[in-house]
């Protein structure tokens, strides 16, 4: 399934045992549905308040004539889900086909915006001044490529590589407002959010852009900026071999 949902009231996509996530959601439409117990996989995780603008997921089920109703079954499926969680297409894959492996990239998009927005509220971070958008973007071609991303990673993390590929990191402006696009094969926990921080750090004081090469080289979160806000954050695309 293609979905899309305001991260807004959930934490996060993974089920949680004390909170209300997107995924827990799904699972309990799913089952109502189809009485079924499917558990559902996605993509990937986002954090509490982090929008995805397009996230795949994928379930087994034991109905043979699944496949035959699927516009249907989106119908009554986005029927059953709360006004801020969308189904926006359901497909038949192989049975070996997984939406968090396959996936070859992933893009995040960062919104900031300096005059303040009601419409903008838990869609993007209110900034006091919008930083320097060409120094910010001759800083972001030093991420470009295969590196360690460390530097902008949680700590104590599950994962057995902090090792990325970004294939693009740009700042576009658009009047009084910003989006910080970018594309990699994976992303590292609140790796994002961190490197827009280092980028808005970069933007808005006398630092050279070179600083972050420094910060890549120290594999230090602490060299880093601050981790701007998930609400300005958007998973906007998943890209499969398949799809």
């Amino acid at each position: 399934m293609e979905i899309a949902y305001d991260g807004s009231s959930y934490h996060g996509w993974q089920v949680q045992p004390n909170a209300i996530s997107v995924q827990e959601k799904l699972n309990h439409a799913l089952h109502t549905l189809t009485r079924e117990n499917m558990e559902t996989t996605g993509a990937g995780r986002t954090d509490t308040g982090v929008h995805a603008k397009q996230l795949f997921v994928h379930f087994d089920s034991e109905n043979p004539h699944f496949s035959s109703a699927l516009e249907k079954f989106k119908q009554s499926l986005n029927a059953l889900l709360p006004y801020d969680i969308a189904i926006k297409r359901v497909f038949e894959v192989s049975p070996d086909a997984h939406a968090r492996f396959d996936a070859t990239s992933r893009s995040y998009e960062y919104h900031i915006h300096i005059h303040k927005n009601p419409f903008f509220i838990n869609r993007s971070w209110h900034v006091r001044a919008l930083p320097n958008i060409d120094k910010m973007n001759e800083a972001a071609q030093y991420l470009l490529g295969t590196k360690d991303f460390s530097c902008f990673s949680k700590s104590n993390t599950q994962v057995h590589t902090n090792i990325c590929t970004i294939t693009e990191a740009r700042w576009i402006q658009q009047g009084d407002t910003a989006v910080f696009k970018v594309t990699a094969d994976r992303f590292l926990r609140n790796m994002v959010r961190a490197i827009v921080g280092t980028l808005l750090k970069i933007g808005s004081q006398d630092l050279p852009t070179s600083y972050l090469t420094d910060v890549l080289s120290s594999k230090d979160r602490s060299m880093a900026g601050t981790s701007v806000p998930a609400h300005g954050l958007y998973l906007t695309q998943v890209l499969y071999p398949y799809v």
